[in-house]
């Protein structure tokens, strides 16, 4: 059976970041419309700061990993947002509160290692 890695990375970079995107896109409006402290302070950056973060982690980072454009840069910054989700902000829920933010963490920091594959901007 002949296999497809190129096609495959491609696949996981459209699912994971499409779906991130559905966190982020919300955020980014209320952000838009002036709710600036959309996830509270939970790194101790304060609250408009760590908004931002997230926008960065949700929105920003997923459209680059998407399209293949430093795609391995931009999901690492989506990873490290997922642990702050599962690991600070989650930290002492219950596993079924933090499995999306570990599923997501897992899918974006596949991407890191395996890079975004023949079919994106950044082909190699």
């Amino acid at each position: 059976m002949k296999r497809y890695p190129d096609l495959g990375l491609l696949l996981l970079r459209i699912t994971f970041s499409l779906l991130m995107m559905t966190h982020g896109f919300p955020k980014l409006m209320r952000f838009v419309e002036g709710d600036f402290a959309l996830v509270g302070d939970p790194i101790g950056l304060g609250a408009v700061f760590s908004s931002i973060l997230v926008l960065a982690g949700e929105v920003v980072s997923p459209v680059l990993v998407l399209i293949g454009l430093q795609a391995r840069a931009a999901s690492v910054i989506t990873a490290i947002t997922m642990t702050v989700a599962a690991f600070v902000v989650h930290g002492h829920d219950p596993i079924a509160k933090k499995e999306l933010a570990l599923l997501y963490l897992v899918g974006f920091a596949i991407i890191g290692l395996m890079g975004p594959g023949a079919f994106s901007i950044d082909k190699k």
